[in-house]
């Protein structure tokens, strides 16, 4: 998108939200040199596969296989 630095001056919270939320730069003219507001970062895509917590259990897992679970009791899992 372009504009010139006076209608960017008369919009430029709106400008400056628009960039944020859409990541697409806004070209900006000013005594015949274009300058460029861009967002510095684009938001992380969401990951393909699951993250993994390695330090989700304190303590030792195979004593989770031979714990009692009391809202499990005469299920067979």
């Amino acid at each position: 998108m372009k504009r010139t630095a006076t209608d960017l001056r008369a919009h430029l919270y709106e400008v400056l939200d628009g960039v944020a939320k859409t990541g697409r730069p806004v070209e900006v003219t000013r005594g015949g040199v274009a300058l460029c507001i861009v967002r510095k970062e684009l938001p992380r895509r969401p990951r393909k596969t699951p993250r993994t917590l390695p330090d989700l259990i304190v303590g030792d897992p195979d004593d989770l296989i031979h714990m009692e679970w009391p809202w499990a009791a005469g299920r067979d899992l």
